[in-house]
């Protein structure tokens, strides 16, 4: 019995060198990354798979959930196994975070509001066609966006955001979207909905519409293309969130639109997206935005609403 047990398991041994062998050589050539290990499969072949186990070697580290893992290759791990995005923030144990409570989300147009805006206004144009009579000449849809176009221009054959506006306030029911509880916030909706609304069409993005891109923005057979936000290389749909700092950054229509808060607590007040196209402008061109860069674009805000306030206080000096 001894003898047959000891056969037994030397070819449990041989087995598994065997193996170890075809892993190394079957894996020799392939890269896995971080947190992953390669395996052989039953038709043997190479694969990535999360790391079973990993060396129980004490160096923590804090990760940038917040976590304390027991080394780096437990961190890399736990990324694996839950399918997140976890970087080791610093060595050690991780530090009790002051509590920062993050600023109520900006008041945003989603592709939703800009869409039902469009479809009010579409409506209300299509009700105003007058077709041909017997001894007189109706009136078509371009020639109703024609007539209003020329209406609410000054004269540079281009309609901005506060003539579209205008334009829009002309009808009662297509401004009527109270999607927040106080009128003023509905209002600044209004009018980031008509800057979505130029951004549909506006080819050249000077956030104004020639006549051609205003017919664009509202031929009714136009379907508006349906818009992610990038950050670090993975997209975001529509109504996504995400903080940085303590300010809570909203995907709308394509675009990160943040609150403008001090880490601090003091609160700024919100910020219209029309207030700061050149900052729009300039996220408009980049495909990506990586976390350094959304660091940044808060940082504008909050500068933009710093020199609006010495503005407010100049003027309220001077008169």
């Amino acid at each position: 019995i001894a003898r047959a047990w000891l056969a037994t398991h030397e070819m449990k041994t041989t087995w598994r060198l065997e193996e170890l062998r075809s892993k190394s050589k079957i894996c020799a050539n392939v890269f896995c990354g971080a947190g992953r290990e390669c395996a052989v499969t039953e038709k043997g072949e190479p694969t990535c798979l999360c790391i079973e186990q990993c060396k129980p070697h004490k160096r923590p580290v804090c990760g940038s959930n917040g976590k304390t893992y027991l080394n780096h290759c437990e961190l890399h791990r736990d990324a694996c196994l839950t399918g997140s995005k976890i970087q080791v923030d610093y060595d050690g144990h991780c530090k009790e975070k002051k509590s920062v409570s993050p600023s109520a989300s900006p008041v945003v147009c989603y592709q939703s509001n800009r869409d039902e805006l469009r479809r009010r206004i579409i409506q209300w144009l299509e009700a105003e066609i007058i077709p041909d009579g017997w001894f007189s000449k109706g009136s078509n849809y371009s020639e109703i966006l024609d007539k209003y176009f020329k209406n609410f221009d000054n004269g540079d054959s281009r309609l901005d955001s506060s003539e579209f506006l205008k334009f829009v306030e002309q009808n009662e029911t297509a401004i009527n979207i109270t999607t927040y509880p106080d009128q003023e916030n509905n209002k600044l909706l209004r009018g980031l909905c008509v800057d979505a609304l130029i951004e549909l069409s506006d080819e050249n993005a000077d956030w104004k519409l020639s006549f051609q891109e205003f017919l664009k923005c509202l031929n009714p057979s136009f379907n508006p293309p349906e818009k992610k936000c990038a950050l670090e290389d993975e997209t975001y749909a529509d109504g996504a969130e995400t903080e940085v700092d303590c300010n809570r950054c909203v995907c709308a229509c394509g675009n990160w639109v943040c609150t403008a808060m001090t880490c601090d607590g003091e609160k700024k007040e919100k910020t219209a997206r029309r207030e700061l196209h050149e900052i729009r402008k300039n996220q408009k061109g980049a495909q990506t935005q990586t976390e350094e860069e959304m660091t940044r674009y808060v940082q504008e805000l909050q500068k933009h609403q710093e020199t609006a306030e010495k503005t407010k206080r100049v003027s309220t000096k001077e008169i």
